[in-house]
This record gives C-alpha cells, structure tokens and sequence, in this order.
C-alpha cells in the first residue's frame, strides 16, 4: 500500500477515534466512571495496521455515527474513495448523508458538490450537471457556488456547449480567472469557427471581436480574422491581422508566415514581403523566417547570397531545419559526387525533422506535429505553441 495512502488511513483513523472519544465521555459523564472507545474503532485500526485498507475504511464508516460532529470526517472518507478511483463508493457515502435529516443547508450543499464531483468521475454527466445547476442556482454560499460553477464549466467544456459554458462563466468567472478568461476567448472562437461553416461571416466576425475584448491576447481569434480575409480575398486587411499575432505572442510567429507569403504573392509585392520577413527575425531567428527570406534572396540574387545569409543565421541560431537548407543550397553547385554524399545526409536529416515534434503544450508537455487550441492531454486552452531550437520549427 502507498504511504501516502497509509498516512491518509491513519490520520483518518485516529480524526474517527478522536470523535468517538469524544463521545465516549459524553456517555461517561452520564452513565459510567471508565471511558471507553468504540470496539470497531480498534478492529478498524487492526485492519489498518494488517495493510486491508477497504476493510479498515468500511469498518470505520460503519463505526462512526452520522451527526453534526462527524459529517466532516464522512465526507473525507468519500474523497479517499474517489481519489483511490472508488467513485462508486463514494457516491454511496456521500448520498447516504444527503439523505440525514440532521444536515445544515451548508453541510447538505458541501456534500451536494462532493456528489457532482463522483458523478463527474463516473462520466455521469447529465446527474453532475443537474446536482451543479441547483447549487449554482440556490445557494447562498459564494464559496460553494464558486466552486459549483468552475465544476459545470468543465462539465459543459466536455460537451462541447460552448455558449452554455459562457453563460455560466460570465462575468464572475471570466473576470477573477485567467485559465476562465483564455477558455472562454476560445469558447467564442469555436462558436465562430461554426458560424464560419454555417456561412455565416457577420455573426462569425462579431464572436472574433468578442474573444478578443475577453482576452487581448488570443491570437486564434487574428488567426481566425484572417483567414476570413483571405476568403474574400482582402489581402491587406489579411496581413495587418497576422502581423498582430507576433505582438501578441512572439511564440506564434512560425504559423503566420505561409498565409504571410501567399498573400504578399496575391498582391505582387516581393518587396514586402522581404521587410516583413526581416522585421520578424530581428528579435528572434525563427528557422522558418530565416528560411523563407533566403528563398526570396535565392530568386532575386543567387545562390550565394542566400548561401550567405542561411550561414550567417546558422551561427547566431543553429537549427537542424536550417542546415538541412543550407545542403540544398550547396547540391544545386555541386558535382555528381559532392551531390550523392549531400544526398545521404539528407536522407539523415529528414528522418530527423520527421521524428522530430513541431508543437509542444507548455504545461503538460505534449508535442506533437499538429498544433492544437486545447492540449488534448491537459485540456488547457492555448498553451500549444511552436518548438524553437535546435530541433525546432
């Protein structure tokens, strides 16, 4: 058995005995002179010691009386259940108390939360939701109500109803919390993302304006606004939104730059896109940047200038992407000889970038090829970004 689990037990055990004792000289006070413990205390504690923790638990639940003084104590011994992935169990503990006609409108809503927080475990959604949407909706505890709402937010964000989950969250949650706010910016890009299906631009524009006035910082909702652009081929209006994206978020600069360069192209203007592409990698070298302006300086002046170049970069910030660049620059000058060898290596640094993720969230660390809005490991909202580096984009 865990320690953790053990030391859980044991803290339990001796909280039901302290409680008991309690009683216990309440009694003694009226009838007897010798205190005494409960006699399932101690086989309970036996159970315990023997490392037969289900038999320990049952055994001081089945001890210890259900009042005023030992609701708390059930109500632990219920989350040790579900913490130990027994919702079942204690889904069983905590209907038990709710149906005591001894509770308080406090305790009755303690347990009530506990309760929605079982059924969530078991994937009973419709019962959690039901058990939230009263606490929400009749209890004068903000504390419990808080909580009752972060619970039916989550709830409604694995149901994927967007605007039930706003509804609820705004404007409490969305003011006091950060993850709330990010979430519900990106609860509006979903509800445009289906309006944007549904042809219907007007409305699908409107939410983008209101996931960015919720959070400034929601670079999805520029991505979004531009692609909507590039479909009615406004292309100048296309590129002042992806040059927003840096500003908000340096880290997201690698996704803007092919719609960047397509749009430059549909409106002729090399040019432009060559200060664009310097403006971007004067902070930071991104490889994708530093690779697309050699391209523009490989059709306008050669192969040695974008030679040149891609090596400059190459020494400020190394890049496996980049030197994989750089020996297609070299094959195209090569012999027949120079050109298999520099084949080969390729070979190497293809199989390399091909094993290699592209996104990688910053709070649970999953990487990946694709990049996603929401972690599909932690669920979070945003914090999927481009990998830099070495091995990087």
């Amino acid at each position: 058995m865990p320690d953790l689990l053990l030391l859980a037990l044991l803290l339990a055990a001796v909280a039901i005995g302290w409680w008991l004792g309690r009683r216990e000289r309440g009694h003694r006070l009226l009838s007897s002179p010798q205190p005494s413990l409960s006699r399932d205390y101690f086989v309970g504690l036996n159970y315990l010691l023997n490392e037969q923790p289900d038999r320990a638990i049952e055994t001081f639940v089945a001890a210890l009386e259900v009042n005023s003084d030992t609701i708390e104590t059930h109500i632990a011994l219920g989350n040790l259940f579900r913490s130990r992935g027994e919702a079942d169990r204690a889904v069983k503990i905590h209907q038990n108390l709710l149906a005591r006609p001894s509770l308080t409108p406090s305790q009755s809503n303690l347990v009530q939360l506990e309760l929605s927080r079982d059924f969530l475990h078991l994937g009973l959604l419709d019962r959690a939701e039901r058990l939230l949407q009263n606490l929400v909706r009749d209890t004068h505890d903000d504390g419990i109500r808080q909580s009752a709402k972060r619970l039916l937010v989550d709830l409604l964000e694995q149901e994927q109803e967007w605007q039930a989950a706003l509804d609820v969250a705004q404007p409490a949650l969305v003011n006091q919390y950060q993850d709330i706010r990010r979430a519900a910016a990106h609860w509006l890009c979903e509800l445009a993302e289906r309006d944007m299906r549904s042809a219907s631009p007007a409305l699908a524009r409107k939410r983008l304006r209101q996931a960015l006035s919720v959070d400034a910082q929601c670079v999805r909702a520029n991505w979004l606004l531009a692609k909507m652009e590039h479909d009615t081929g406004h292309y100048k209006a296309e590129i002042r939104l992806l040059k927003r994206i840096p500003q908000q978020d340096r880290d997201f600069t690698p996704i803007i730059l092919e719609p960047l360069r397509d749009a430059y192209r549909m409106l002729a203007d090399e040019d432009g896109l060559e200060r664009s592409l310097h403006e971007l990698i004067q902070p930071t070298p991104f490889t994708s940047a530093v690779i697309m302006l050699a391209e523009t300086l490989q059709r306008r002046e050669g192969n040695a200038a974008a030679t040149a170049f891609i090596s400059e970069q190459l020494a400020i910030e190394p890049s496996l992407r980049g030197v994989d660049y750089l020996m297609d620059l070299y094959r195209h000058d090569a012999d027949l000889k120079e050109r298999e060898r520099i084949e080969l290596l390729k070979r190497h640094t293809h199989t390399l970038l091909e094993a290699s993720p592209r996104h990688r969230c910053q709070r649970c660390g999953f990487a990946g090829a694709r990049l996603h809005w929401r972690c599909p490991r932690c669920r979070s909202w945003g914090t999927t970004k481009p990998i830099t580096g070495i091995e990087g984009e």
